[in-house]
């Protein structure tokens, strides 16, 4: 029993260096993260708002990178304009009663989103209807979408301004790439809004 434990944790850990490896590696994926963080700069001294949705361990990540923009990540400064859509259980239960669970952020993008702001997607897969729908309300706000999802793409390749595309397609390889790059972007956000 104990063999067998100590060979999963081993490939696990194999896994997810790999996937870092080759992550850090990657100099597209680094000029990425220098274009989301400009656009983000860009909207957040425009006066504007970043938006984050996701589904499941998706949405902890958005609750987790809003939280770190609003409250502080390495440093104290001020609070900057975050929400993530998938925290208020009225509205989502609200929305999905009368329109349909695939409208959650969509119908929230349509109320709160301006033009200009900033909507952080996130699905490991590319393909969840509910985010796919809200980049469809982006697009009719002139709402910026930046994606996170897997090496496949999925349906949000071709449509979100940048898109995080995490050399796996194992969910929670996937999920610890997004979690990086997340906490990199609110780091240089914080960094560039408020140089110590």
């Amino acid at each position: 029993m104990e063999t067998g434990m100590n060979q999963f944790v081993q490939s696990e850990f194999d896994k997810t260096l790999a996937n870092f490896h080759a992550m850090a590696n990657d100099q597209a994926l680094r000029a990425q993260i220098g274009e989301a963080v400009a656009l983000c700069v860009s909207a957040l001294k425009a006066g504007k708002k970043i938006l984050f949705a996701g589904n499941g361990g998706s949405a902890a990540d958005a609750q987790h990178w809003a939280g770190e923009l609003v409250s502080r990540f390495y440093y104290d400064r001020p609070g900057l304009p975050a929400i993530a859509l998938t925290t208020d259980t009225s509205i989502l239960t609200a929305i999905g009663n009368d329109y349909g669970y695939d409208y959650t952020f969509a119908r929230q993008i349509e109320a709160l989103g301006q033009e200009g702001d900033v909507f952080v997607a996130i699905s490991t897969s590319g393909r969840s209807k509910n985010i796919m729908r809200a980049i469809d309300a982006c697009e009719q706000k002139g709402v910026h979408v930046i994606g996170f999802t897997g090496e496949q793409g999925g349906d949000m390749k071709d449509r979100c301004g940048i898109c995080f595309r995490i050399p796996s397609t194992e969910t929670p390889r996937i999920q610890e790439g997004h979690e990086f790059i997340g906490h990199l972007l609110c780091a240089l956000i914080e960094s560039s809004m408020f140089p110590r």
